[in-house]
């Protein structure tokens, strides 16, 4: 039985456990890296080839890292509001170094 989440604090929790594989947090920051650059050149040059390419890059590397690495389904399947907000909230947390790219075990302290 799937828990359905209703409180962010609580499913990020969840989230952080379905990420402790190092690859699967790389991919999942490069692929939002590259969201952000498709959003950043979607505005600068109007090309909605852009706009088209930023959820295949984010979810592709997102759900390699899952399939391939974590070996587990995408919380995105479970609660997909949630899911992205996660995705934003590990990305800073990445990003500002609160979680590491490349312990295997700490997003499971974090």
């Amino acid at each position: 039985m799937v828990t359905k989440y209703t409180d962010f604090s609580a499913f990020y929790a969840f989230y952080l456990s379905e990420h402790s594989n190092k690859t699967c947090r790389q991919l999942h920051f490069l692929g939002s890296s590259l969201v952000i650059l498709c959003l950043a050149t979607f505005i600068l040059t109007g090309h909605t080839g852009f706009l088209l390419a930023a959820p295949i890059f984010g979810y592709g590397f997102a759900w390699i890292g899952h399939f391939v690495f974590e070996k587990n389904r995408p919380a995105s399947f479970k609660q997909p509001l949630f899911s992205l907000m996660g995705d934003w909230v590990m990305y800073w947390q990445l990003l500002t170094g609160k979680i590491s790219f490349s312990q295997q075990d700490e997003v499971r302290k974090a």
